[in-house]
């Protein structure tokens, strides 16, 4: 057990400079966004805004983590440098299940993959009107795609298996709000913009 919780946090802490910058580029945003929705004549609430912020953060923490090499860790290269090649060829998995085999971590990696991209698919249909159980499939599917095409170019894999792991974690969150949209409909609207 303890070995789930030292791997959890090593990744939370290699996504923690994402995390900072993603916030920091929304803190920067955020003056513009308002003037944009004020002059749409439109409110936002600060229950929204804040879900923004947050899935702004998770999503600056998730490029640092799956958008670099095995091992980058951003704090140890800004202090030692970095020794390998950030840009390398990496390989292709096409045959299911072939990922999930293994010994020990398959419960960890098949729920890891899946609450990982849960808020693809809840923060979205959070915070704006209109977004369908289609549109989670689809933003599932393109980010994860891309995800795993980038991977290629940084020495790490494309691995079908996290495309449909990764994907059905998007449809689960998307699950997940109506689900609370449905046992609590007045707290959820107050996640979304409203006529002046």
């Amino acid at each position: 057990m303890m070995r789930y919780v030292w791997i959890t946090a090593d990744y939370l802490r290699r996504m923690l400079p994402g995390i900072l910058a993603a916030l920091a580029v929304y803190g920067c945003l955020y003056p513009w966004r308002r003037r944009r929705v004020r002059a749409a004549g439109l409110v936002s609430f600060c229950r929204r805004e804040a879900a923004l912020a947050l899935f702004w953060m998770f999503c600056g923490g998730m490029a640092m983590l799956t958008l670099t090499p095995w091992g980058f860790d951003l704090a140890a290269v800004l202090c030692r440098g970095w020794s390998g090649p950030f840009f390398r060829l990496g390989y292709v998995n096409l045959i299911p299940f072939q990922t999930v085999n293994f010994k020990g971590l398959l419960l960890y990696i098949l729920l890891g993959n899946i609450l990982m991209f849960l808020p693809f698919g809840f923060f979205p249909a959070l915070v704006w009107r209109g977004y369908t159980w289609k549109r989670a499939l689809v933003t599932g599917l393109c980010v994860t795609g891309f995800i795993e095409c980038w991977q290629l170019l940084v020495g790490r894999a494309f691995d079908i298996d996290d495309l449909w792991l990764n994907t059905l974690g998007a449809m689960a969150g998307f699950g997940l709000l109506r689900l609370l949209e449905r046992l609590a409909p007045g707290q959820v609207g107050m996640f979304r913009v409203w006529p002046i």
